[in-house]
Parts: structure tokens; C-alpha cells; sequence
């Protein structure tokens, strides 16, 4: 049986006003999340690694108090939010999902993400469930349980990763939002098969200060929410914009292109049904879907055939590690950091070289266009079960990192925006621009999210 009778959970602009108008209070809003947390068991402890009750409770009284005084730091200030296992918190140790780092010190300071959420006033309630080391599009995690897609609880479906316990926080209600990272997906992957939004902004648009790297030249900190406006408001603080309205579009007269080569192939038919369905309502909206080959996609295996940049960075990340702890290691990912080793120097040249000139090509060819329109993933949230067999496993992580890590490779940002209806299994729609270009695709993707999520109100079809 599915789990898809859970009543619609508030936006950040809705606890807002509800805080203001003195509907609720910043402790209420940290109880009802932990007590959530406990409702769930052996559940609510897989998607939290190390919860925060104590600072968190002590930290919303304060919120109340300035509130009270009218002296708050943020419209969003008192809001519970959770944040990846690969942030440095004060005090606490960064263990990335790992076992391996279990005996690091304690971090000395906040993470920069980290500091500009806790200025703005979000109470950050602890810290979530991830695939180790982020190395990995499904989120499963030997060590510390795999937190099960809230969609299909009953069946045991993954939630995809690697922020996998972020996704599922904030779709289970035991956090409002989340911070994750993403290198090749691991916001908008969780996002799309939990059936929340998902925002990579540009990569140097948030500084990774003080987050535990997989690729120094792919690592994105972006927001996992409910909606656009709330990866909107978010991504605001975390890139140390000033205040600001969210952005607002329209897709009348956009120009969308729709790739043909790569990031089509294999979409199960819930994923190639929603889609579909997606791109006939964007037209009826009005905007322009074009329909671009996009050849140059088709180079991309064989330029990451050896591990690509990932492999070789994370392998000079965790060289000294796994001389002294390799077999602590998730086996899976151990095997994936190693590919990695087999890379020489030139191999790193070639990689380098080839992002540069695919990313020039892909430019030449979507001038013009506002965003790029393709499926997050090609498939559904699958059984756990389904990747017990290592191949099995090797083929749908490989399928999930596929079209979003495109983004990452060409140095973009993207979002993932929930695109089924709201029976069926959750879908992602990815709208992805050049990189600089996040708050206009903000915009772009509010209206879009206004005409294909699953609480939108029907829209016409065209015929």
C-alpha cells in the first residue's frame, strides 16, 4: 500500500505568517517535529543520525523571546530544519555517513552554510542519514540503516541519495527543509523520488567551507523543500543574498529545450507517462518546447568510463583513509573511491578537457533557450530489494546519477520539481540552466511548478 494519504505540510512562507500572527511558536514547531522523530521508531532513527533536542528546544525558546521583542533576524527565523551528516557543526564530529571518521575530532566551527542558516534563525534540529561519503545516487547506508522512501514505506523503496535522510526528513515532516549537497544529483535525486523540490544551485554560488568533500570541482550546497519558493527563500540565505521577495516568472513565450540524446533512454513508463503529460501542460501554458538533439550528451560515458572526475578526486580525498581503515568502509563505495587509483595524470587532463569543450558545444547549442525541461531520473523509487544483486545495484545507481550529474559536469544549476499526480508514484521534472543563471531559473521553475506538481489545479491539455 501506498503512503500517499499524508495532508499537505505547510511552506516556510506559511509557518511564517503562523509564527507572526501568533498561531504557533518556534517551539511548537521543534516538538512536533521530534515527537514525530519518535513516532517513527527505528524509522525516525535512520533518518537522524544525531538529533539535537536539547539546543534545539533552548534555541527555539530564544526565537520566541526576540520574536516577542520584534527583533527577529529573518522572516524564516524559528523554522526546525535539518542538515546532511557532512557539515561541520561545532562541537560535533562530521562523520559523512560513515563509520571511518567515527574517532575525528570534533568540528571547531560551523560549516559556512551552516553559520548563514543559524544567522537567519532556523533552528537546526540534527543531523540526517546519508549515503557515506555522498558517493552514491540511491542512498542506501550499511552503517547506520537506509531511511525507506515515505511514498511506499510498506514495500521498502529506496530514497534515493545522497542526501537521502534530508529528502526524507522534510516529506515525513521531521524537519520543514533540509540542507544537502549535490554532486552528480544528491539533492534533486531524494527529491524526485520522495516527491519534494530539490535546488543544485551553481556550484560557487554557496561556499562549500567547512562541508567534507567528494569532488572539489563538482561539490553544489543546495536546499531540499516543499516547494520552489522555499529553495527560493533558502537558497537566498545561503549564497548571503540580501532579503528579497522570491522571484517570480511566467511561461508564456519561454523557451524550453528538451534533449534527445542520453537522458531519455530507459525511462520506465510511470516516468515516461509523467513527462509526457508535464511537457504537454508547459505547452499549454505557453511556452515553447524545443526539441534539441544534443549529441554531444552521447560522449559522456566514455569520458567518465574511468571513474571520472569524482573518482580521482575522491580517491586523493581518502588515499590516507583507507590505508588506515579500508575495511570500515561500505564496500560499495570503497569499490567506486578506488576506481580512482587505476587514474594516471593524463586521464585527469583528458576529463578536464573534455568538460570544457562539451561545455562550450552545449552552450553554442541551447543560445537562446531559458532552460533545459528532462526527467530527474529515468526511473521510479525501486525496492530495495531490487539492489541486493551487484549488477542490479551498478545499473540503477548509474541510471539515477545519469541526467542530473550532466548538470554538475557542465557547471550548471538545475532543480528537480515534483511532476506527478498525487496518486501515483512521486516523479521529478529537472529544469537545468547555465551556470550564474539561479534566480532566473527560480523564477522559471515556480511557474512550472504552479502547472505540473501534484497539488497544482488541472490545467487544460493540449490536444
Amino acid at each position: 500500500m501506498t503512503d500517499t494519504a499524508r495532508p499537505k505540510a505547510p511552506t516556510l512562507q506559511a509557518l511564517a505568517r503562523a509564527l507572526d500572527a501568533g498561531e504557533t511558536s518556534s517551539r511548537s514547531l521543534v516538538e512536533a517535529c521530534l515527537e514525530r522523530v519518535a513516532d517513527r521508531g527505528g524509522e525516525g532513527q535512520r533518518v537522524y543520525v544525531k538529533l539535537h533536542a536539547a539546543a534545539a528546544r533552548g534555541a527555539a525558546d530564544g526565537l520566541d523571546q526576540l520574536r516577542r521583542a520584534n527583533a527577529l533576524p529573518h522572516p524564516l527565523a524559528g523554522i526546525p530544519i535539518s542538515i546532511k551528516d557532512l557539515f561541520d557543526e561545532a562541537g560535533q564530529v562530521t562523520r559523512a555517513g560513515s563509520r571511518v571518521l567515527a574517532d575525528a575530532p570534533p568540528a571547531e566551527r560551523d560549516a559556512l552554510a551552516v553559520t548563514r542558516l543559524r544567522a537567519a534563525g532556523l533552528v537546526v534540529l540534527g543531523r540526517t542519514n546519508m549515503t557515506e561519503f555522498a558517493y552514491s545516487g540511491v542512498g542506501l547506508n550499511p552503517h547506520h540503516g537506509t531511511p525507506l522512501n515515505p511514498w511506499d514505506r510498506a514495500t521498502g523503496r529506496i530514497p534515493g541519495g545522497s542526501s537521502s535522510g534530508a529528502a526524507v526528513s522534510v516529506t515525513d515532516g521531521l524537519a520543514h527543509a533540509a540542507l544537502g549537497t549535490d554532486t552528480g544529483g544528491s539533492c534533486r535525486i531524494p527529491a524526485a523520488l520522495c516527491g519534494i523540490v530539490g535546488f543544485k544551485p551553481t556550484a560557487r554560488r554557496v561556499p562549500a567551507e567547512g562541508v567534507f568533500p567528494l569532488s572539489y570541482s563538482l561539490d553544489s550546497v543546495g536546499p531540499l523543500a516543499r516547494s520552489v519558493e522555499d529553495c527560493a527563500l533558502l537558497d537566498a540565505i545561503l549564497s548571503g543574498e540580501p532579503l528579497a521577495p522570491p522571484p517570480s516568472g511566467d511561461l508564456a513565450g519561454q523557451r524550453l529545450g528538451v534533449p534527445q540524446t542520453l537522458v531519455l533512454d530507459d525511462l520506465d513508463e510511470a516516468v515516461a507517462i509523467a513527462f509526457e503529460r508535464a511537457l504537454e501542460r508547459l505547452s499549454a501554458a505557453g511556452a515553447r518546447l524545443v526539441n534539441l538533439p544534443l549529441p554531444a550528451l552521447a560522449r559522456l560515458p566514455e569520458i567518465n568510463a574511468g571513474g571520472g572526475l569524482v573518482a580521482a578526486e575522491a580517491h586523493a580525498i581518502h588515499r590516507a583513509l583507507l590505508t588506515r581503515a579500508s575495511e570500515l568502509y561500505d564496500p560499495r563505495v570503497r569499490a567506486r573511491i578506488l576506481k580512482g587509483a587505476a587514474m594516471k595524470a593524463a586521464d585527469l587532463v583528458d576529463v578536464q578537457r573534455a568538460r570544457a569543450a562539451l561545455g562550450a558545444e552545449v552552450a553554442t547549442e541551447t543560445a537562446g533557450l531559458d532552460a533545459l525541461v528532462l526527467p530527474t531520473t529515468p526511473l521510479v523509487a525501486p525496492p530495495l530489494d531490487a539492489l541486493r544483486p551487484e549488477a542490479d545495484y551498478t545499473r540503477i545507481n548509474i541510471l539515477m546519477l545519469r541526467n542530473p550529474s550532466v548538470v554538475n559536469f557542465l557547471d550548471g544549476c538545475a532543480i528537480s520539481v515534483p511532476c506527478h499526480r498525487a496518486e501515483e508514484a512521486p516523479v521529478g521534472l529537472m529544469l537545468a540552466a547555465a551556470g550564474g543563471r539561479d534566480r532566473r531559473l527560480l523564477a522559471l521553475a515556480a511557474a512550472v511548478e504552479a502547472v505540473v506538481s501534484p497539488t497544482a489545479e488541472a490545467a487544460p491539455v493540449a490536444a
